[in-house]
């Protein structure tokens, strides 16, 4: 049987049978979710696969426009009070019905003090329920992104977190774990039927939703892969479906084979490298790279064109700033990739003191294309100029604990900028110091109080012109401080086999909870 109008990672999956028994998808991914608590970990990937299984408040649509989800209407009151009118007759997956209560619940606990995501709803301040179908969500001011915020923003039902003790939040990095690491209980379309982690999730469709179903698939079967060239020949063999993440390296291959489909395209995701600026190291020796001219001598040491035609097959867009052209407050005059000049960066690395200069470059093998040998490429380059790298290479469970927790001395790191889908994001989670709500992913200890200045003013200007430029100046002082070094927007490449028909790819790579939804990543 066909599994028709996949709109994947972006759009959605909705597919039309033609007939016959249950319709199983099989997905053979790059790699697992986190966990089933949207709230654990800042991960696009692991928000999208849950976007299956949760909903929100509101949503993105086809178009990547905001529209009703478990809210219907809003409004804006005095005293920066969101008044949100609540969808009835919506039901969890356990038969609770969805009320008010829920909403406040849901709010509390991704604020948390210890809740990793609580930089996804940086202007929250409380909630209050006005009558079973009103809530009221107060924010620190004009905000202007707070529908942007609250599009992952998954909602629980307050009675199941109090019952199976798990009110407070879980956190992936520093291995805090409760019942919704391994259970779930939302409104949307699926229904967590078993999860065994880095194994297999099974979901099986939701009869009760409160949508109207745009796809005929009855289970989804999710199956972390992480080997490509086990989940290249699992596509070939017949035993998955789909991947969202074809090897750039077999696409030709796979474009010549009879019965799969392939789909390109590049990600709004920006990826980059960034550095420990502390003044020691990880190891506690001192840093170079606490140095200005020591992060722009790493930028003039790496060939990004040579990365993207030999690593990446020519299908990366490389880029000199921070964020994808569709993303707001992009800056065309700012994309200038930091030409190569090994004759210059070696100059400047002695000039500095630093030749032989020994510290650990953090890399995944499972997360952003090819990063494995994008990461060697790296080490090949910056010993040529008289550095000594090391490199650290492994899955991400193990490398983000290292990344997050301060131990990495330079790093890979990949941004799309959602849900938000606005370069507010990159600036007040990454860019901005560590604060509160801000600087959540300022994983190198940065501080400049001049971009915190601009990121404060852009979350309470109204007009959107002169918001989008206060960001544009704030980007713009990322890269003259060369916080990290911007590589290229990767590119999504997707594979299905025959049983899948028509497939509508958009750049965000990330799904949406109102159809059949397939992939992401932060």
């Amino acid at each position: 049987m066909k599994l028709r109008k996949i709109l994947l990672a972006g759009a959605a999956l909705a597919c039309l049978a033609t007939a016959g028994s249950a319709n199983t998808l099989r997905w053979g991914a790059a790699r697992d979710i986190n966990s089933l608590d949207p709230y654990s970990y800042g991960s696009t990937f692991t928000l999208a696969f849950l976007n299956h299984v949760y909903e929100g408040l509101v949503r993105y649509n086809a178009d990547l426009q905001i529209e009703p989800a478990l809210a219907t209407s809003w409004e804006v009151l005095p005293g920066n009070i969101w008044r949100f009118t609540l969808r009835k007759g919506v039901k969890f997956h356990d038969g609770a019905e969805f009320t008010a209560e829920d909403v406040v619940a849901s709010l509390t606990r991704v604020s948390d003090p210890t809740s990793p995501l609580k930089g996804n709803l940086p202007a929250y301040v409380s909630s209050k329920v006005v009558d079973d179908y009103t809530v009221d969500i107060e924010v620190n001011g004009t905000y202007p992104l707070l529908l942007n915020d609250l599009t992952n923003i998954h909602i629980f039902d307050q009675g199941w977190l109090k019952a199976n003790n798990a009110e407070k939040p879980t956190d992936v990095t520093n291995k805090v774990e409760g019942y919704a690491t391994f259970n779930a209980n939302g409104t949307g379309p699926f229904i967590v039927e078993s999860r065994v982690p880095d194994s297999k999730t099974v979901l099986v469709v939701n009869p009760n939703w409160w949508d109207e179903k745009k796809h005929n698939i009855d289970r989804i079967e999710f199956t972390p892969i992480a080997s490509a060239a086990t989940r290249v020949a699992a596509l070939l063999s017949g035993e998955i479906d789909f991947t969202e993440n074809a090897p750039v390296q077999d696409l030709p291959r796979l474009q010549a084979t009879p019965g799969v489909k392939v789909m390109e395209g590049n990600e709004l995701r920006t990826i980059m490298f960034g550095f420990n600026m502390r003044d020691t190291l990880a190891n506690g020796k001192p840093n170079a790279f606490a140095d200005v001219k020591m992060r722009e001598a790493v930028a003039q040491a790496i060939d990004l064109n040579l990365i993207r035609d030999k690593v990446m097959r020519g299908k990366s867009r490389v880029t000199g700033t921070y964020v994808a052209p569709a993303i707001p407050g992009y800056a065309e005059a700012q994309d200038v990739p930091v030409p190569y000049d090994p004759d210059a960066a070696a100059a400047t690395i002695k000039e500095l003191g630093a030749e032989g200069f020994e510290f650990e470059l953090v890399c995944a093998n499972d997360v952003w294309v090819n990063e494995e040998e994008i990461c060697n490429a790296i080490v090949s380059m910056l010993t040529r100029v008289g550095l000594k790298p090391v490199l650290s290479i492994g899955p991400n469970a193990v490398q983000q604990i290292k990344q997050s927790n301060g131990e990495a001395d330079m790093f890979s790191f990949g941004w799309a900028n959602e849900p938000m889908l606005d370069s507010y994001s990159i600036l007040l989670q990454v860019f901005a110091s560590k604060s509160d709500n801000s600087g959540v992913f300022n994983w190198g200890g940065w501080s400049y109080p001049e971009i915190d200045a601009l990121v404060k003013s852009a979350s309470v200007e109204m007009d959107r012109e002169k918001r989008l430029a206060m960001q544009s100046e704030a980007l713009g002082l990322v890269r003259q401080n060369m916080i990290m070094v911007p590589f290229h927007q990767q590119p999504m490449a997707w594979a299905t086999s025959d049983k899948v028909e028509s497939v509508v790819q958009k750049s965000d790579n990330k799904g949406r909870h109102w159809l059949t939804v397939m992939a992401g990543s932060n």
